[in-house]
């Protein structure tokens, strides 16, 4: 089914692109295709990660779907890479599960690394995102950079 991974370098420390990527109740004014964010519950775990469940709303044509996941914030400890897991609650997926890794690298900025992975349970709606899926997974990668741009750009 559509998966997709991709790396990119930016000029924007990791913990900037983790704080973006992690603040997903934002996600609404710049993410494409996302109407609706809400975070059900937030809680910290015993390894210091911090488990956050949210819905979020997809709108696409004639198709409104929310779908809840569970989002792995961390752990956070000094030298290792920030990390973020997602996993797939309920909705439109068969399932659904994604990661980011954050690296700062020597040379000044960060490598950002993003995978996807999932099934849509309707089979019309699979169809439809299997055609332009690359094109939808470059936009939805470019918004963050744009918004990391907008956020975090000197000058």
């Amino acid at each position: 089914m559509p998966k997709s991974n991709d790396s990119r370098v930016l000029p924007y420390t990791a913990r900037q692109m983790y704080d973006l990527v992690a603040d997903v109740e934002r996600y609404p004014e710049f993410l494409p295709w996302n109407s609706a964010a809400r975070i059900r519950s937030r809680r910290m775990q015993e390894d210091g990660s911090e488990l956050v469940e949210a819905d979020l709303v997809i709108s696409f044509k004639v198709f409104r779907e929310r779908f809840g996941s569970r989002v792995i914030l961390g752990p956070t400890q000094q030298g290792s890479p920030l990390q973020i897991d997602t996993e797939y609650l309920e909705g439109p997926f068969k399932y659904m599960r994604s990661g980011w890794t954050f690296t700062d690298l020597d040379e000044g900025g960060s490598r950002i690394d993003f995978w996807v992975d999932f099934e849509f349970k309707n089979a019309i709606l699979q169809k439809v995102i299997g055609v332009f899926f690359g094109e939808a997974m470059a936009r939805i990668v470019r918004a963050f950079e744009q918004r990391a741009r907008q956020l975090y750009a000197t000058g």
